[in-house]
């Protein structure tokens, strides 16, 4: 499997009095995308279907990232007894689904979509590391620092194929950056919208807008500058950079920035 199992970690140590409800509910939805994790798997062996070594890799992460869903779920359903994970996969999955037929990169080339996969690994290395930070839980705590681990490996690994396809592809930098850019205005679409709804708002019809919204909220939350930083310094990386310098400091400023704004206008819409 990887390098730990759901039997490393301490769940003996779980605390009900630390639970930040906020928390809870970003980490259902989390534990709900992570059980993805397989059909994500089987899309990138069809795109990579002529390339084993690829597919080995990706099988193995998609392995990892469904573990990483039952250890979220197995909190989540420890801080919230209520909370059915198997349950809220199936409806999950029910109205979000991974295109198993697709045979062609939907970035257009294969570099693209290790590109793509590269700013995903971005995005949740970054989270689960802010994540920690924001929880006193010690279990979360603990289980968000494996994940983050997890990731950020997963980024390099994903990073090191995207330099054996640059050189057959050779795709250019600012196809490299609309992908990535791409990519990023992706983080609220409607994998994670419907995550929050199906974990969370089983009750309610879906409203996209709403529980994008909601997860947002909370999410956005979690992070400090540095975070935002190092999430940045790693997407300069595959778009072909410089990852540490005057532009990724001032372009992390100016992300942090949007970022406190956007947390703002969304209390104003949640008050």
């Amino acid at each position: 499997m990887g390098t730990w199992t759901l039997n490393d970690i301490r769940w003996d140590e779980f605390d009900r009095r630390k639970v930040d409800p906020d928390l809870l509910r970003i980490v259902k939805a989390a534990s709900l995308v992570e059980q993805n994790g397989g059909d994500y798997a089987r899309y990138l062996c069809n795109v990579f279907d002529d390339d084993p070594e690829f597919q080995r890799v990706a099988r193995h992460w998609g392995e990892e990232e469904i573990q990483h869903g039952l250890a979220l779920g197995r909190w989540a359903g420890l801080a919230d007894p209520s909370f059915d994970h198997a349950d809220a996969c199936a409806r999950f999955t029910a109205g979000f689904r991974v295109d198993l037929d697709a045979r062609r990169s939907v970035r257009g080339t294969r570099a693209g979509e290790l590109i793509a996969r590269c700013i995903v690994e971005t995005g949740t290395s970054s989270y689960y590391s802010a994540l920690a930070e924001a929880s006193e839980e010690p279990v979360l705590r603990s289980i968000c620092q494996r994940i983050a681990a997890d990731e950020f490996r997963h980024y390099k690994l994903f990073y090191a194929h995207l330099k054996r396809y640059l050189a057959r592809e050779k795709i250019g930098f600012w196809q490299r950056l609309r992908v990535a850019a791409g990519r990023v205005a992706e983080s609220e679409d409607d994998e994670l919208a419907y995550a929050y709804h199906a974990a969370n708002t089983v009750a309610a019809p879906y409203d996209r807008k709403r529980s994008s919204r909601a997860y947002a909220r909370r999410a956005y939350r979690v992070y400090q500058p540095h975070h935002v930083e190092r999430g940045l310094a790693m997407i300069f990386k595959a778009v072909g950079l410089k990852p540490h310098g005057a532009l990724n400091r001032a372009t992390a400023q100016f992300a942090w920035w949007s970022m406190r704004r956007r947390i703002r206008e969304l209390d104003r819409r949640a008050a």
